[in-house]
């Protein structure tokens, strides 16, 4: 199974840059794990906030194929403690998941559209973060839920 990591907005940030590839580094050693960074439209400045989350859904759904497992992160989504994480992905490994993409939305998150795509809708915390903290957090918690699925000491009960 292949793991992508998708986040709408700029690159990593140097205060987050170092963290984000060194859990995705260590990540690689359980599946292969790729970011994909989707810029958003370039006139974004210019558009309200409906017609901008229209233009990057576009944006978002042209790089999602037909058979991804697509989990997009939103605040409003269902909470997973880490071994809940684990397990999660453990089942859809089970299920032969070809590949599982995991989708950091814009500023004002997604439409309607990507929401409808997605088959599971997580949420890290009900609190808002900014999009780099996310990107450091989730590349530590697939780390962290690859380590229980494999019983190494990382992750403490």
């Amino acid at each position: 199974m292949k793991i992508l990591l998708y986040s709408v907005g700029k690159p990593h940030d140097t205060y987050a840059k170092q963290g984000i590839e060194a859990f995705t580094n260590r990540l690689e050693k359980y599946f292969p794990t790729e970011w994909k960074i989707i810029p958003p439209p370039k006139n974004a400045g210019a558009l309200n906030e409906p017609e901008l989350k229209k233009q990057e859904a576009k944006l978002i759904l042209a790089q999602i194929n037909t058979d991804d497992f697509l989990v997009l992160l939103d605040e409003r989504g269902k909470q997973l403690s880490s071994p809940q994480l684990a397990n999660f992905i453990q089942q859809r490994a089970n299920e032969s998941t070809k590949t599982i993409v995991f989708l950091i939305g814009g500023a004002f998150g997604v439409e309607g559209s990507v929401f409808e795509r997605a088959n599971f809708t997580w949420s890290l915390s009900p609190l808002v973060f900014p999009h780099m903290l996310v990107r450091l957090i989730l590349s530590e918690q697939l780390y962290r839920a690859c380590t229980i699925l494999r019983g190494e000491k990382y992750h403490h009960c």
